[in-house]
């Protein structure tokens, strides 16, 4: 009976150690288990589980598609997507018609991202010709690179500095002409009408002419039809090392390097203003939180590769970095400024 007993008690005992080990592993795991475990029970991201879309709405070789096909190419090269990414064309309104078609189609399609640069605030903000929908119908993932624009004048012309182009235009505007490589209301038009704007002249009466492109406006600027234009800083190095042209000012908040180290800054040249000619890239309204996490640390992870760093400095382009909230917050700013002007050119909606 007594050897009965102990083993009855030995058992019992055993069954209990079992017991309080298998509560012990239930209440306070090891740390290979915390580390295998998603936190607070999340459900861990498989994203992105299948090929990935980049649209360039425009053409092919304008600045969208030059910036979609190095974007997918380095992340590629990097690994840091390992699914296939190809990049769509989708031209039409300066990149309206694909807003409005991915608005309402791809709101929850986190696999078709895009590129856009200021137009996308200006078609939403301008009176003709409007887009109804912007930047708050999508998602801004993260700014990439930043351009700036410049005013720029024949090598011979008789204006030294802004100040006296716009003195000029003040003292009567029909008299000089300035031109850009997109249409009114569009981005030449703003970064050339701005510096008036600010210096006191009505942009109403800037007389402005618009060419199909930068390269049709320094073609009509070298042959005298044109005083001045505006356009992008990094398309004038070439003409202003043969030279052809002087710069007169930069639209950049400091001096910018290169063969415009010695160009002033709108606001060294006396005028209050400047201007960001950014591209960034976008997602969709509705992006699930994983896809937008795996975006931010992936294009993060981009700026900071001396591959993506090497692709900026071919194609001329400057980096600056932004990430989602601080995109947003930036994009916010220059709306309000594409508003003011705008509406001093009575082109608002």
């Amino acid at each position: 009976m007594k050897k009965f007993t102990a083993l009855l008690l030995t058992s019992v005992l055993a069954l209990g150690l079992t017991a309080c080990g298998a509560g012990g592993n239930q209440t306070a795991p090891t740390q290979a288990t915390k580390e295998s475990t998603p936190a607070n029970n999340e459900k861990a991201s498989n994203y992105p589980e299948k090929p990935i879309t980049v649209v360039a709405p425009s053409g092919a070789g304008g600045g969208w598609d030059k910036t979609a096909r190095s974007l997918t190419k380095i992340l590629a090269e990097t690994k840091l997507v390992d699914k296939t990414m190809t990049v769509e064309n989708k031209p039409g309104g300066g990149g309206a018609v694909f807003l409005a078609e991915y608005v309402n189609q791809d709101k929850k399609n986190p696999y078709k991202l895009f590129v856009s640069s200021p137009p996308i605030l200006i078609n939403n903000n301008k009176k003709e010709g409007n887009s109804p929908f912007g930047y708050r119908d999508t998602i801004p993932l993260a700014q990439l690179t930043r351009d700036y624009g410049a005013i720029v004048v024949k090598a011979d012309s008789p204006f030294q500095d802004l100040k006296s182009a716009l003195d000029a235009i003040k003292a009567d505007p029909t008299k000089v002409t300035v031109a850009g490589g997109s249409a009114p209301g569009s981005m030449d038009h703003l970064i050339a009408v701005l510096p008036a704007f600010k210096y006191g002249v009505d942009p109403k009466a800037v007389k402005y002419v618009s060419y199909d492109g930068g390269g049709e406006a320094i073609a009509a600027l070298l042959g005298g039809n044109a005083d001045f234009i505006a356009t992008d800083a990094s398309a004038v190095g070439e003409y202003l090392k043969a030279g052809k042209i002087r710069v007169l000012a930069v639209s950049s908040t400091e001096r910018l390097g290169g063969e415009l180290k010695d160009i002033p800054t709108f606001k060294e040249a006396g005028v209050e203003a400047e201007f960001t000619i950014w591209r960034g890239v976008f997602g969709p309204k509705e992006m699930p939180e994983d896809a937008l996490k795996f975006w931010e640390e992936s294009l993060k992870a981009l700026s900071e590769k001396e591959e993506w760093k090497k692709e900026l400095e071919a194609n001329g382009w400057q980096s600056e970095y932004k990430n989602s909230k601080d995109f947003r917050a930036f994009l916010d700013e220059q709306d309000q400024l594409v508003k003011e002007v705008l509406a001093a050119l009575d082109m608002a909606k």
